[in-house]
């Protein structure tokens, strides 16, 4: 059966993807995004006019921290599925940037809640990140392992997010599932993101920033992965457990209520070093890196590794894109969007 799905972030790199599965499955699509400057909005254009060509998709330019403009997205509208995806992104930016982070991933997501749950939503997937981790030195990450301890702002606003959603799944039986994204990298990526910059470096012969000698690890997951699972569940809604005991659920996983709530980690528990992600990119460039070296930064994890065995036993999930395999055709995709 058809959904209308209103997917936020729409202009966005997982926001393209996942509208383009969505529309290739016969739903209808309302994409939403204010095409803000975080990076070139040039690209977000470029992403966006791929999808208004494909029949089935409608856009409304607005921010999610107006509030009156989402509520008169989700009321034109009628969306019985949400994909919120929209956020304003990056560790590094928040350092010297809060107030961007409490607008979109604050106050946005409120604006995004009380809408879902206004309008009857069916569904909501939200997009929460591997960084609400924070410090946890216990690998892999399991949804059931503490998460209280986010060492940026960024992951503090994510972590925010799943709390204020489960509130509303717990009050309104808004059903909910959240999902961590790990390190997501593909066609059409971020500028802002490590593969995006070491490959533009590479092909231009300038000098690339490795910091704490390319030790860090990374669970990179190809966008292709990503947008599957997400597409997944989203026609498998969390239900509301039969039982309203507090001692049943407290006594087992911290993720575990009796709310119509779940969190996945997606990822594809394969962690590489960025030196080794370096290496791979060379191949796929045919170029040498010149080395800066750097050290720690502030919000930086030393490593990141994804148990997603919930989210297989959920719906089956496997990985079908190795990394050398998906970073080739993100080098092919970066040379023909370029014409390098």
């Amino acid at each position: 059966m058809a959904l209308t799905v209103l997917v936020t972030g729409a202009a966005g790199f997982i926001g393209m993807h996942t509208c383009l599965r969505l529309l290739a499955a016969g739903h209808r699509v309302v994409g939403l995004d204010n095409l803000n400057a975080y990076y070139s909005p040039a690209l977000k254009q470029a992403r966006l006019a791929r999808l208004q060509a494909l029949p089935g998709f409608s856009f409304i330019r607005a921010d999610l921290s107006d509030t009156a403009a989402v509520a008169a997205a989700f009321a034109a509208h009628q969306p019985s599925h949400v994909v919120h995806l929209a956020a304003q992104a990056g560790v590094r930016h928040a350092l010297e940037h809060p107030y961007d982070y409490s607008a979109s991933n604050l106050t946005g997501a409120t604006a995004v809640l009380e809408n879902c749950r206004r309008h009857g939503v069916r569904h909501l997937v939200f997009a929460s990140s591997s960084s609400v981790y924070g410090g946890n030195t216990r690998v892999p990450f399991a949804e059931t392992h503490p998460v209280d301890h986010p060492v940026s702002f960024y992951a503090a606003t994510k972590r925010a997010n799943e709390l204020m959603a489960h509130s509303h799944a717990h009050l309104f039986g808004l059903p909910v599932t959240m999902l961590r994204y790990f390190t997501v990298y593909g066609p059409w990526g971020r500028p802002d993101m490590a593969i995006w910059r070491f490959t533009d470096a590479l092909l231009a012969g300038r000098p690339i920033e490795v910091y704490a000698g390319g030790a860090l690890e990374r669970d990179f997951t190809h966008v292709d992965d990503a947008v599957a699972a997400t597409v997944a569940l989203l026609e498998r809604p969390p239900s509301r457990q039969t039982s309203t005991d507090p001692a049943r659920w407290q006594a087992s996983s911290p993720d575990t209520s009796w709310a119509p709530f779940e969190v996945y980690n997606v990822g594809r528990s394969d962690p590489v070093s960025v030196n080794t992600l370096l290496a791979l990119l060379e191949q796929a460039t045919g170029r040498q890196a010149l080395r800066q070296e750097l050290g720690m930064q502030p919000g930086d994890v030393a490593r990141t590794c994804a148990d997603a065995g919930k989210l297989a036993r959920a719906i089956g999930f496997s990985p079908s894109v190795p990394l050398a395999q998906g970073l080739a055709g993100f080098v092919a995709w970066f040379r023909k969007h370029h014409g390098r």
